[in-house]
């Protein structure tokens, strides 16, 4: 409540005790949040940041650049001092016409300074634009880095670019007119629950701050997600295998078995019945094959890619045909799956194996050689520390992944996330992708390093094979019928490399399609939504410029085309299969048990 006075709306004797109590609870609150900082485990310095080496390079690089071209240095600057004594005089300026106002913004084109405080306040203003200016020279001036290597030149825009998202003024109480509004709206109580949110995220990862994106408390595994009917009817130490239950009468004799990444959990594909690629499927007559990875703990630390395609691959296939007596099955691999599946397919064809009768690749890269976002990443110092941390733990939890994806598009990810959790005291939304991303898993010490060293690092599959198995295994050895879904903008998998690993594999039948949109998206895009479109272009002789340039855009869903493509290689139409066998009974039904374990920290 508030009363009305001479000088304006003053909160209330009440509004003031309420807000004094909540005030007070913030001081408990942070004694008990220093009490888990304090208790904290420390973090592993070389995956939190280059070694000093980088920035004594790049301050190497500036004083030589100084040295050798000082007017390139003076004009950034005269640019900065300009444009912050520009800012500071029309700020004066407006203060002096007796009025609190800011200059005339137009503003930028920023979620992040979407309030109009911060362009028509002065303060909020000020600061703002501020930033912008000190966030550009700093960019300007990396940019502008003559004399570094392009890997170093490349690492140092990203940690650049890190500190100025980290630093700007959204990320602070002080000056960010959202969360002080809602402080006062709220009477301090959003102040209370931001703290309790925080804390809470902390203690749930041993003081680490991984931001929670969505509200757990609102889905449950084969309630309202991961719903689709099936059974789980072979198990391993490495997998559970989930055959869906027939929606139709009758189904294509060719079964279709999904590999799904290892580093996320396979339901990304069975969110719910609107956007399932599963449900789908089965409703055009597919038999569907699920495998469910097992979430590793310590115990699995001399796991390698050999044991999930012996344990996991190659199981899977020989007991769906054993169950559905085939010959043969279509497989598909959803990314670091589709980069195994590429590897599995070379083992095969050398072993003359012709189990696979074609293969989908979902956003899979095969070529590492232009490494794009990860290249922060991928050096030998943040690699160190992965085998250091690997070697300690016996595997890598499934938080440094996440941190490390969620870095790529921190203001998205981290800093948007934790300002309407921490400072606005909001409960997270509740949205099934958002839940899927913060379901992590952890990665068998042995596994991470052959994918991180020979994989991204060395790029032996492109280059003169990886040696696996006893072979040495080749891109051109992938000749069956194939088909590949690359996203337009994945920063996690960028498109044009995934073309470029497609156009070095053996096989003669190939179809490449780009959907429109990221990793996730781009892949789970039903065709009731008709919201992103997609290319083709049938000449892969082209690079991946003149590619797209020629190609053809078709208006929503890549499933349907997909489909079409799948159906000519699954065979005649035969009654529906019931779930398993005799010798492989239903040991529980979906979603099974391996994706309910949480990731160990």
């Amino acid at each position: 409540m508030t009363t009305d006075t001479e000088a304006g709306v003053v909160p209330s004797g009440e509004t003031l005790e309420r807000m004094t109590e909540n005030l007070r609870k913030v001081e408990e609150l942070s004694e008990r949040l220093q009490r888990v900082l304090t208790n904290s485990e420390p973090p592993n310095p070389a995956l939190s940041g280059p070694n000093q080496e980088l920035f004594g390079r790049a301050a190497q690089a500036y004083w030589t650049e100084a040295v050798q071209n000082p007017a390139k240095i003076f004009e950034h600057q005269m640019s900065y001092w300009s444009d912050t004594m520009k800012q500071f005089i029309e700020a004066q300026q407006e203060l002096a016409k007796g009025r609190l106002s800011a200059p005339e913004d137009p503003g930028p084109a920023d979620r992040r300074f979407a309030n109009p405080l911060w362009q028509s306040h002065p303060y909020f203003n000020y600061i703002k634009n501020q930033y912008l200016i000190n966030a550009e020279a700093l960019m300007t001036a990396v940019q502008d880095a003559t004399d570094l290597e392009p890997l170093e030149k490349n690492r140092l825009q990203y940690f650049a670019r890190q500190i100025t998202d980290m630093m700007s003024p959204t990320n602070f109480l002080a000056t960010n007119p959202d969360a002080l509004e809602k402080a006062i709206e709220t009477e301090g109580q959003s102040l209370v629950q931001g703290l309790e949110n925080l804390i809470r995220d902390l203690e749930a990862n041993k003081g680490a701050l991984v931001v929670r994106l969505a509200d757990e408390s609102a889905f449950e595994l084969g309630r309202n997600i991961a719903t689709t009917p099936g059974q789980v009817v072979f198990r391993n130490r490495m997998m559970e295998l989930i055959q869906y239950t027939a929606s139709t009468e009758e189904v294509h004799k060719t079964p279709l078995v999904i590999f799904p990444p290892w580093i996320n959990k396979f339901y990304i594909l069975d969110l719910k019945a609107q956007n399932s690629l599963v449900k789908w499927l089965t409703d055009q007559g597919h038999t569907v094959f699920m495998v469910s990875w097992v979430n590793p703990d310590p115990s699995y630390r001399d796991v390698g890619i050999e044991d999930y395609i012996t344990d996991g691959y190659l199981t899977a296939i020989e007991e769906i045909k054993a169950m559905t007596g085939e010959k043969q099955v279509n497989a598909v691999g959803y990314c670091i799956a589709g980069t195994t599946l590429a590897l599995t397919l070379s083992l095969l064809k050398q072993r003359g194996d012709k189990s696979i009768k074609s293969a989908s690749f979902f956003t899979a890269l095969t070529d590492f050689s232009d490494q794009g976002e990860f290249t922060p990443f991928l050096t030998d110092d943040f690699i160190d520390g992965i085998e250091t941390e690997v070697s300690e733990r016996g595997m890598l939890p499934s938080v440094i992944m996440a941190r490390t994806f969620s870095f790529l598009r921190s203001n998205d990810l981290i800093y948007g996330p934790a300002i309407k959790s921490y400072m606005m005291g909001e409960t997270p939304p509740a949205f099934d992708l958002l839940y899927w991303n913060g379901d992590g898993a952890n990665l068998p010490a042995k596994m991470a390093v052959q994918y991180l060293r020979g994989l991204c690092q060395r790029n032996e599959l492109a280059q003169d094979g990886f040696e696996l198995l006893g072979h040495r295994l080749v891109l051109d050895d992938v000749d069956v019928p194939l088909c590949a879904i690359a996203c337009e903008t994945d920063h996690i998998a960028a498109w044009k490399d995934s073309y470029r690993g497609v156009q070095q594999m053996g096989a003669k039948d190939k179809t490449f399609i780009v959907t429109q949109s990221g990793h996730i998206a781009g892949i789970v895009n039903p065709p009731t939504r008709k919201k992103y479109g997609h290319y083709t272009n049938p000449d892969l002789s082209l690079d991946h410029a003149d590619w797209l340039a020629d190609a053809d855009f078709h208006e929503g869903s890549w499933w349907p085309r997909w489909g079409k493509w799948l159906e000519k290689r699954a065979g005649k139409l035969i009654p529906a299969r019931t779930a398993g066998d005799k010798t492989h009974p239903v040991l529980c039904d979906a979603p099974g048990t391996y994706v309910a374990k949480k990731a160990s920290l």
